[in-house]
C-alpha cells in the first residue's frame, strides 16, 4: 500500500493533478471492507474516505419506481427553478431536495405496490411495479433525473430577452428546437472525453462526494456511536435546524441576507457606501446570517476543495481590494461617471444606455448612424475589468492544462487505447457492466447537429445565425471541453466559455444580437452540458450504476427537463404583464428577472455594438485584450517553480486560472456572497479538516446537504403558503431585501445627475 501511495505522490509532483490534501498512508476511516478482494487504491484521499468499493450487480435499476419518481422529480424541479428564476430573490432548488423526498416514497411504494408482472400489449416486454425493496441504485438514478431538472436551460435566457427585453416575436417551434438542441449537443463531447474525465482516477469531481455521503447516510445501516449521532440522525438534525431558521432571512427579516454596517454609520457618504456595501460595492465589513447568501451563487463551500477556495479568495481580494479601487479612484475609463459595481451599460453622460437609438427596428440590426449620433457604450469599472479578467481566465485555462496536465493527458491518451489506467472504481465497472457504445453518442450528435442547423437556417432566419455559425460553435465547444473539464473535475470550479464565444461571433458577424446569443448558447452550453453529463457519469461510477442505464436516464431527463423549462418560461412570458420590466411592474411585484438583465446587457455589448466597438480599435476598452496575453503567461512561473522545487507541494496548488477567475461570478454574485462563502469554506476545509479529520470525513458533506435541503424546503413552503397570496409579513425596515446602502450605486464625477444621488 505504501508503495502505491508514494508512486501517486511522485505523479502529483510531476504535475498530474493538483491535490489539496494527500497523505502517505490512509487514515483509519478507509472504506475498504475486510473481506474485499479489491484494494482501495484511489489516489485522492477524499475519495478513499467517502466512496465505498463494494458493488452488488444483481440490484434492479430501471424499475417502475425509477421511471415514475425520476420523471416526476425532474419535471417538478424544472418547473420550480424556472418559476423562481424570474423572481427578484431567485431561488435555486437543487437535486438534493428530491434525493431526500423520494426515499420514503420509494420505500412506501415497495411496501404497498403489488409485485405482479404486467405485460405491455403488443410486445414481449413486461415489468413489475414492485421488484423488491427500494434500493440504492434506483435512488441514484432518480437523483440523476432530478439533476437534469435542477440544471437550468440556458436557451430560455435567449427566448426571454427576445420576448421581454427586445420585445420581438419568435416562432414557437424555433424556440422549442433551440431549447432541445442546445441541451442535447453535449452528449457527443461527453462520449468523446469520458475516458479522460470519468475513467481517470485523478478526475475526482469533488461535488459528487456530497451526493455519495448523503446516499450512504440514507441507506447504510449504521450503529449509533456512544455519545454521538448516526450520519442519518445528524443529517435530519441539520435539515430541521436549517428549515426552521430559514423563515427568518426568507420571510421575517430578509435584510440579514446582507448586513453592511459601514453604510449605517456613514448614511450620507457615497464613498463610504461604495466601500461598505455588500451588494453594490466592495463589501468591506459586510456579512450575512443566511445560508442562501453563502451558497447561492458559488455553490456550497463545504463541497469545494480547500486549495480551490484559497485560490478563489486570493483572486477575489486582489481584484476587489487592489485592482478595482486603484482603477476607480484614478478614474480609469472615466470610472467615476458610473457606479463602481453595475452590470448595466451607460452612455457618456452617466445615464443608462438607450438601446433603441442604435437598433434598426425593421431589420433588427445595428444602426451605425444612430450610434455615431448618440454615444459609445460605457461600462462600470468592475464590469469592464471583469471582461478583461474573463479573457485572462480562458487563456490561462488552456496554458495551465497544457503545462500541468499535458503529460498526463498524453499518457492517458495512450493508455486509453490499451485500457491501462484506472483505480478500484474503474475496475469494478469494467468487470460488472457493459460500457455505452461510442456510436450511441455519435449518432445522437449528428441528429442534433442537423436539427440545430434547421433551427438557425429555418423559420425565416429569426435567430440570424447561419449554418457555418453552428459548425464554428461546435468546434469551440470541442476545443474547450477537455481543459475546462479537467479544471472542473479537480477543483469544483468551472471557468466560463461565454465571453470567448461572444467575442468570436461578434467580430465575424457584427451587429446581429440574436446571432450572437444563439452562437454563445450553442458553443457554451453544449460544453457545459457535456461537463454535466460527465459529472453524472462519475457519480454513476462511484455508486456502481450500469453505464447504459445512466445514459438512458440522462437522455430522457434532458428531454423532460428542457420541455418543462421551456413550457414554464413561455407560459410566464405570455401571461405575466410587463414581466422583466421593473419600472412598469406594480409595486411589490417579484417578476424582475435579475439574471436575464445581465444576459441582456451582454447581448448589447457583444451583439448590437459588437466587440470592434467595445474592445477593438473603435471601442473604449481595447487595452483589455492584453489580458489574453497575461492569462496565457500567468501559469508559466508557477509551473517552473513547481518543477524547480518539487519538495514544496503548495506550489502546485497555486492555480492561476482559478485566481484570475476568482471574482468571475460577479455579477450576479456580490461581495457579501464571496466574503461569507470564503470564510465558511476556509474554516471547514482547512481548520476543521486538519484538526478534526474524523469529524470532517463523517459529517462535512452531510452538513452541506442538510443546509441546502432545509433552505429549499422552507423557501417552497413560504412561497406557496404565504408569498403567493401577497402575505409578506409586517412592514418594517428589516423586510427590505437590501443592505440599505442606496448611495453605493451613485457616481462621484462632477455634474452627473442620477435620480436619488447627490450631484458633485
Amino acid at each position: 500500500m505504501e508503495g502505491d501511495f508514494s508512486s501517486m505522490e511522485n505523479q502529483e509532483t510531476n504535475g498530474v493533478v493538483p491535490l489539496s490534501y494527500q497523505t502517505e498512508k490512509p487514515i483509519s476511516l478507509s472504506l475498504e471492507p475486510e473481506n474485499s478482494d479489491e484494494i482501495n487504491d484511489s489516489p485522492i484521499e477524499q475519495v478513499r474516505l467517502t466512496v465505498p468499493i463494494t458493488d452488488d450487480p444483481s440490484l434492479p435499476c430501471l424499475t417502475f419506481r425509477t421511471w415514475l419518481l425520476g420523471i416526476v422529480s425532474c419535471a417538478l424541479l424544472a418547473f420550480l427553478n424556472q418559476f423562481f428564476g424570474y423572481r427578484q430573490n431567485a431561488l435555486y432548488i437543487s437535486s438534493v431536495s428530491a434525493q431526500i423526498v423520494v426515499l420514503p416514497i420509494g420505500m412506501l411504494m415497495a411496501a404497498k405496490l403489488p409485485n405482479k408482472m404486467i405485460r405491455i400489449p403488443a410486445t414481449k416486454w413486461s415489468f413489475s411495479m414492485n421488484p423488491g425493496p427500494f434500493n440504492l441504485k434506483e435512488h441514484v438514478l432518480i437523483t440523476i433525473f432530478a439533476n437534469s431538472g435542477s440544471n437550468s436551460v440556458y436557451a430560455v435566457n435567449v427566448i426571454t430577452i427576445v420576448k421581454a427585453f427586445y420585445h420581438r416575436g419568435i416562432h414557437l417551434m424555433a424556440a422549442l428546437l433551440l431549447t432541445k438542441t442546445t441541451q442535447m449537443l453535449g452528449y457527443g463531447w461527453a462520449g468523446l472525453f469520458r475516458k479522460f474525465l470519468v475513467d481517470s482516477p485523478y478526475m475526482w469531481w469533488p461535488n459528487n462526494l456530497v451526493q455519495v455521503s448523503l446516499f450512504r447516510a440514507l441507506h447504510d445501516v449504521e450503529k449509533r456511536p456512544k455519545g454521538g449521532l448516526t450520519r442519518l440522525q445528524f443529517f435530519l438534525m441539520v435539515l430541521a435546524s436549517s428549515f426552521a431558521y430559514y423563515i427568518v432571512p426568507n420571510y421575517l427579516f430578509p435584510s440579514i441576507t446582507a448586513l453592511s454596517f459601514v453604510c449605517w454609520i456613514w448614511k450620507d457618504s457615497v464613498t463610504a457606501q461604495q466601500i461598505g456595501s455588500g451588494l453594490g460595492g466592495l463589501g468591506v465589513g459586510s456579512f450575512a446570517l443566511d445560508w442562501s447568501t453563502v451558497a447561492g451563487f458559488l455553490g456550497s463551500p463545504l463541497a469545494t476543495p480547500g486549495f480551490a477556495i484559497a485560490n478563489i479568495m486570493v483572486g477575489f481580494c486582489l481584484v476587489l481590494y487592489v485592482l478595482i479601487p486603484i482603477a476607480y479612484w484614478t478614474n480609469s475609463y472615466e470610472a467615476k461617471k458610473f457606479p463602481i459595481f453595475s452590470p448595466h451599460v451607460f452612455d457618456s453622460n452617466g445615464q443608462e444606455y438607450n438601446v433603441s437609438a442604435i437598433l434598426n427596428e425593421t431589420t433588427f440590426q445595428f444602426n451605425e448612424q444612430g450610434y455615431d449620433d448618440y454615444s459609445k457604450i460605457n461600462l462600470s469599472i468592475f464590469f469592464s475589468y471583469g471582461y478583461g479578467l474573463s479573457f485572462a481566465t480562458l487563456a490561462a485555462t488552456l496554458s495551465h492544462v497544457a503545462l500541468f496536465h499535458g503529460r498526463s493527458i498524453w499518457q492517458q491518451t495512450k493508455a486509453t487505447f490499451q485500457d491501462k489506467f484506472g483505480d478500484v472504481h474503474t475496475r469494478l465497472m469494467k468487470k460488472n457492466y457493459e460500457p455505452v457504445p461510442q456510436w450511441w453518442f455519435y449518432t445522437l450528435l449528428m441528429v442534433v447537429l442537423a436539427l440545430a442547423m434547421l433551427t438557425c437556417e429555418g423559420f425565416g432566419g429569426q435567430l440570424q445565425l447561419p449554418y457555418w455559425g453552428v459548425l464554428l460553435a461546435m468546434g469551440l465547444a470541442l476545443l474547450f471541453t477537455l481543459p475546462i473539464g479537467v479544471i472542473t473535475a479537480t477543483t469544483n470550479q468551472q471557468p466560463g466559455l461565454g465571453v470567448v464565444a461572444e467575442l468570436i461571433i461578434g467580430y465575424m458577424y457584427p451587429g446581429k444580437p440574436f446571432a450572437n446569443i444563439a452562437f454563445k448558447t450553442y458553443g457554451y452550453i453544449s460544453m457545459t452540458q457535456a461537463i454535466m453529463f460527465l459529472n453524472d457519469f462519475k457519480l454513476g461510477q462511484y455508486m456502481k450504476i450500469p453505464p447504459k442505464s445512466m445514459f438512458v436516464v440522462q437522455l430522457v431527463g434532458t428531454l423532460v427537463a428542457s420541455s418543462v423549462y421551456f413550457s414554464t418560461a413561455w407560459w410566464l412570458l405570455t401571461s405575466v404583464e410587463n414581466i422583466c420590466q421593473p419600472s412598469k411592474l406594480p409595486e411589490g411585484s417579484p417578476w424582475t428577472c435579475p439574471g436575464d438583465d445581465v444576459f441582456y446587457s451582454a447581448s448589447i455589448i457583444w451583439g448590437v455594438a459588437g466587440p470592434l466597438r467595445m474592445f477593438g480599435r473603435l471601442g473604449l476598452y481595447s487595452k483589455m485584450n492584453y489580458f489574453f496575453l497575461i492569462g496565457l503567461l500567468a501559469p508559466l512561473p508557477v509551473w517552473i517553480l513547481s518543477r524547480k522545487f518539487p519538495e514544496h507541494k503548495f506550489i502546485s496548488l497555486i492555480h492561476m486560472p482559478i485566481i484570475l477567475g476568482g471574482a468571475g461570478a460577479m455579477p450576479p454574485a456580490r461581495a457579501v456572497n464571496y466574503i461569507c462563502w470564503g470564510c465558511v469554506g476556509l474554516f471547514f476545509n482547512f481548520y476543521v479538516y486538519r484538526r478534526y479529520r474524523g469529524w470532517w470525513a463523517r459529517h462535512n458533506y452531510i452538513l452541506s446537504a442538510g443546509l441546502d435541503a432545509g433552505v429549499a424546503f422552507m423557501a417552497i413552503l413560504c412561497y406557496f403558503t404565504l408569498q403567493v397570496r401577497d402575505i409578506n409579513g409586517m412592514r418594517w425596515w428589516g423586510l427590505e431585501l437590501d443592505d440599505h446602502c442606496p448611495l453605493a450605486s451613485c457616481s462621484t464625477a462632477p455634474g452627473i445627475e442620477v435620480e436619488g444621488c447627490p450631484v458633485f
